[in-house]
C-alpha cells in the first residue's frame, strides 16, 4: 500500500495489513499516522473486502510514538529514522502542539482517527498483537473489533510516564472493554502488562501462541459467512454504545428486516440445506 503499511488481499476478500517499520519496533511517526489513516479509509469504502487483519512486522506490533522523529521536526530536519528517544521533549514543539482540539475527521483530530477509523471500516478487524503495543500502538490494538494476543506480549498504556493522558482515543475504546477502575489503575500507573493479563482485563479477545496465524483462521471463516449480515452485524455493534435499549432494539429489527429474504441471505439457507459452501454475492 505504501512504505508504511504492507497490505495482502487474499482472494476470498481477506486483507492483511503490516505495519512496515520493522527495525523501529513499527513506532508511529507521521509518515505511519498517515499511512494507517489512508489503508483504513480506503478500505472504508471497499465493497471486496471481508475481514482485515492487522498486525506488525519483525518484533514488535508497536512501540507507541517515535519520539525522535517528531523531535527532528521540531528542529526543522524533518522526519528522521533514528530509534526512538527517551525524551519526552519530542510531543513540546510546533507539530505535537498543534491545536488538537480541531475535529478534522468527523468526531476525531488525525492521532484519534488512527485508532477510531477501523470502527468505520464496515467489516471487522482482528488485531494480531505480539511483542510490544505501548501507548499509541495500543490504542491501534484496541481500535480493532477482536484482539489476539501473544501470552507474552507487552502492553501498556504509556502516556502518563510523558505527563500525558491517552488522546488516541483510547478513553472511548477502553471504556467500552473494561472496568472503569482497571482503566483508570492503567492509566494513573502506565505499568506494562501482559497478553495473558490483557485478557484477564477485558483489552483483549485471547491469547494465542501464534496470534498473526490464527487472526488470519478467523479471517477466513468470516470471509465464508453472508458479507450483507456481517457488516450489518458491525453496524450493530457499533451502535451498542451510543444509543438507548429502545434504539438499539429498533435498529436490529430494521437491520433484520433489510436481511430477510434478500439474495445472500436466501444463499445461505440454501448452503446450509444442500451442505455446501455458500456462494455470495459480494455486491452491496
Amino acid at each position: 500500500m505504501n512504505e508504511r503499511i504492507e497490505a495482502i488481499r487474499h482472494p476470498d476478500g481477506v486483507v492483511e495489513l503490516h505495519l512496515a517499520r520493522a527495525d523501529k519496533m513499527n513506532a508511529l511517526d507521521p509518515a505511519m499516522f498517515d499511512a494507517l489513516i489512508e489503508a483504513g479509509e480506503a478500505l472504508c469504502g471497499d465493497v471486496r473486502v471481508r475481514a482485515v487483519v492487522i498486525a506488525g512486522r519483525g518484533k514488535a506490533f508497536c512501540a507507541g510514538l517515535d519520539m525522535q522523529s517528531f523531535e527532528r521536526m521540531e528542529q526543522g530536519a524533518g522526519p528522521g529514522p533514528g530509534p526512538g528517544s527517551d525524551s519526552p521533549s519530542a510531543l513540546l514543539g510546533k507539530q505535537a502542539s498543534a491545536d488538537l482540539v480541531e475535529r478534522t475527521h468527523g468526531l476525531s483530530n488525525a492521532a484519534q482517527r488512527v485508532a477510531t477509523v477501523w470502527r468505520d471500516v464496515p467489516v471487522p478487524i482482528i488485531a494480531a498483537v505480539h511483542g510490544v503495543a505501548f501507548g499509541g500502538g495500543l490504542q491501534v490494538a484496541l481500535g480493532a473489533d477482536i484482539r489476539l494476543v501473544a501470552p507474552d506480549a507487552r502492553l501498556s498504556v504509556m502516556e502518563i510516564k510523558w505527563g500525558l493522558v491517552p488522546d488516541m482515543a483510547g478513553m472511548v475504546l477502553m471504556r467500552e472493554l473494561a472496568r472503569a477502575d482497571v482503566v483508570r489503575e492503567l492509566c494513573f500507573t502506565g505499568r506494562i502488562f501482559s497478553g495473558e493479563e490483557a485478557v484477564a482485563l477485558g483489552l483483549a479477545t485471547r491469547v494465542s501462541a501464534d496470534p498473526l496465524a490464527d487472526a488470519l483462521a478467523m479471517a477466513h471463516d468470516i470471509a465464508q459467512k453472508s458479507p450483507d449480515a456481517i457488516r450489518a452485524g458491525k453496524r450493530l455493534l457499533n451502535a451498542a454504545m451510543g444509543h438507548s435499549a429502545a434504539e438499539l432494539l429498533l435498529a436490529e429489527s430494521v437491520e433484520q428486516k433489510a436481511l430477510i429474504g434478500s439474495a445472500n441471505q436466501a444463499e445461505a439457507v440454501r448452503a446450509n440445506l444442500e451442505r455446501r459452501a455458500p456462494r455470495f454475492d459480494l455486491q452491496p
